[in-house]
């Protein structure tokens, strides 16, 4: 096999590896909007990564990163608003 299929089969495989690693911390904030273990900086971090991996990505053509990234920048983006509403209702309440 040549280096160029060997890199698309690489790609794809950490694409799935990191989503699957990715979703379920963020299917179990949606589940159960239980947000005190998780850090903000962390996750404002991660999301601004993978931000910045989806602009790397459409800049050099390279889809498997493109896609890891949009759904793990959404993913942040869900988990970091879930805890800012519940930090912002612990502070009123």
């Amino acid at each position: 096999m040549d280096t160029e299929l060997w890199t698309a089969i690489f790609g794809w495989a950490a694409s799935i590896s990191m989503i699957l690693g990715y979703m379920p911390q963020a299917i179990v904030t949606i589940r159960t909007r239980d947000t005190d273990g998780i850090a903000m900086p962390t996750f404002v971090m991660m999301g601004l990564g993978s931000l910045f991996f989806v602009i790397q990505g459409c800049l050099i053509g390279n889809w498997p990163l493109v896609v890891t990234n949009v759904i793990t920048t959404i993913c942040s983006v869900i988990i970091v608003t879930i805890k800012v509403i519940n930090d912002s209702k612990k502070k009123r309440g």
